[in-house]
């Protein structure tokens, strides 16, 4: 006859699906190109608002020329509207969207 051992089940802790609470950021902005905005404008914007360096800023700054638009920032929702708004203030179109 077999061995029967006297063991306790295993009980494994729940794992945490739920990704609400996270850090990750999860906002995007984007800016989009338009015919009023000089590259230094945009530049300067860019730096003031997210923190970027002006290598950084130039890139993003010829994306937008090139491709009409550029992810320039991802963080949470209420760091990438505050971004948003400041980018607005020259009056070039901007918006911040749930990430991709």
């Amino acid at each position: 006859m077999p061995e029967i051992l006297d063991t306790a089940p295993t009980i494994l802790p729940e794992l945490d699906t739920d990704h609400s609470g996270s850090t990750e950021p999860d906002w995007i902005v984007v800016v989009y190109n338009n015919d009023t905005n000089t590259y230094e404008e945009v530049m300067v914007i860019l730096m003031l608002a997210t923190g970027c360096d002006e290598q950084e800023a130039y890139i993003e700054a010829w994306e937008i020329d090139h491709y009409g638009k550029c992810v320039v920032y991802r963080a949470s929702s209420d760091e990438c509207r505050g971004v948003a708004e400041v980018i607005s203030t020259i009056g070039i179109r901007v918006e911040a969207l749930p990430g991709e």
